[in-house]
């Protein structure tokens, strides 16, 4: 896993975090919070700065999930919803909500011209953001099925849905009977998305359900190759090792991206296996201009020993690094000869440690 990976992660949980303080402080209103010693214009201040900084850290997330190549997300799979080949609906969200905290912010910075009816409207729409990613952060989220994270969540689901209960409660303006049914739909909305991750993020095989690559799925290390990864080995690095193995390109798909995946066996007393996978744009020349790939070798009994991705392609020449279960990394430089109308390659394999 790369530092981008990491810097996703952290900087999603943070961002929706704050998504959840700001709705909170918005819903429940500058008057909940007022005190002789907190003017409202204070709490005001706060619910605007927060907001603010959620989007700062919304920002650094979709930058770091773009430049992080493991998966095939691009620039546009960040502004436009439900078009990228990963998790497409899932993503599709976190999209959704960014765009409404960028149309909130624009807004506010209008609100001049606007005119204070039209920028309420877009005001409380922008609150929709908050439910939005919410479920993009369980339904592609890498520790969705963790136990500190699924604490949050519900943390976060609690927090807003009680302010917005408080909301409801207070509002004298409202007939009775109006703010019981807000009140139930609320509740109904809270357990409802509650059944959603029980059903859903929080049982196996979401990866795949969620709309998970097939390449990606299959390079990613399970508890059975960790296993046998234990028992089985490869001669310590450096090693040489030709390889022959199998080529497949297939696209361009919706986005026109192709994809690109290498298959192959090494011999002369290692027994390895390689599975290597890209996709990117096409080259008017020939070739292919990578946006993101998955790299995966081992011993034939526990080909995910090692996991990672290509670092550099020039042509047919490709350095890949990984990493197995234990940390320990491994420099992989192929030299290969591709044949595609066969669709077979033969080559070399290099190991460095």
């Amino acid at each position: 896993m790369t530092v981008y990976w990491y810097l996703t992660r952290g900087t999603g949980v943070v961002a929706l975090l704050l998504l959840t303080a700001g709705l909170v402080l918005g819903v429940m209103g500058p008057t909940a919070f007022r005190t002789r010693r907190l003017p409202r214009f204070v709490v005001s201040g706060l619910h605007r700065n927060v907001t603010l900084l959620a989007l700062a850290f919304v920002v650094v997330h979709v930058v770091t999930t773009i430049l992080d190549t493991y998966t095939p997300i691009g620039l546009r799979d960040a502004f436009i919803p439900f078009v990228a080949s990963y998790r497409p609906i899932w993503l599709g969200l976190g999209a959704v909500a960014f765009d409404l905290l960028l149309a909130l912010i624009a807004t506010s910075l209008l609100r001049n011209r606007l005119g204070f009816r039209a920028w309420r409207a877009v005001h409380w729409l922008a609150y929709v953001s908050w439910p939005v990613a919410l479920f993009h952060s369980l339904g592609t989220g890498s520790d969705a099925r963790s136990a500190w994270m699924v604490f949050l969540a519900f943390a976060c689901t609690i927090s807003v849905a009680a302010a917005v209960l408080w909301r409801i409660g207070t509002a004298a303006r409202a007939a009775l009977p109006l703010r019981l049914g807000f009140g139930a739909a609320t509740i109904v909305l809270a357990l409802g998305a509650l059944a959603w991750f029980r059903a859903g993020p929080d049982r196996a095989g979401w990866a795949s359900r969620a709309g998970t690559p097939t390449a990606l799925l299959a390079s990613a290390p399970t508890a059975s190759s960790t296993a046998a990864a234990a028992t089985a080995t490869l001669p310590a690095a450096p090693f040489t090792a030709p390889l022959n193995g199998r080529f497949a390109e297939s696209g361009p798909d919706g986005n026109g991206l192709v994809s690109v995946a290498v298959t192959g066996l090494t011999s002369g007393g290692i027994d390895g296996e390689l599975q290597l996978d890209l996709w990117g744009q096409p080259l008017a020349g020939g070739g292919v201009s990578m946006s993101a790939s998955s790299v995966r070798f081992g011993p034939t009994s526990a080909p995910s020993e090692y996991v990672g991705r290509i670092v550099s392609l020039t042509g047919q020449r490709i350095t890949a690094s990984l990493r197995d279960a234990s940390g320990h990394s491994l420099t992989l430089e192929l030299d290969l000869q591709i044949d595609a109308g066969s669709g077979t390659v033969g080559g070399d394999l290099r190991a460095v440690a």
